[in-house]
């Protein structure tokens, strides 16, 4: 296989696990989903991420053996350290702060 059909390979593989998950979820209580609601938009993501980021041809061999590579990716996500809350704030602040600036400049335009 060429590297494209390997990352092809890995993406519909996921997508496949992806829509396994969502069916499993559409056959759920309403108390479930919200429950399992951050990892339905976590396992979104990281399967839009493959749209966009090639793997090497060994990366992509390693996911292929897994049964479930997204379920995997998932916890792998749920374990590292990342910066999700950080820039969830830093857009709060950035935001706010821009809010700021608006309010002082239509309160300017009304003098």
């Amino acid at each position: 296989m060429t590297l494209e059909e390997l990352n092809t390979a890995v993406y519909e593989k996921i997508f496949a696990e992806q829509q396994e998950f969502i069916t499993e979820l559409q056959n759920s209580s309403p108390k479930q989903v919200i429950e399992q609601a951050y990892e339905l938009i976590i396992r979104e993501d990281i399967l839009l991420s493959f749209e966009e980021n090639d793997l090497t041809a060994a990366q992509c061999k390693a996911l292929l053996k897994e049964k479930k590579p997204l379920d995997k990716l998932f916890k792998a996500w749920e374990n590292s350290e990342n910066r999700h809350m950080d820039d969830i704030r830093d857009c709060i602040e950035a935001f706010a702060d821009k809010l700021i600036l608006q309010h002082k400049k239509d309160k300017d335009i009304s003098r």
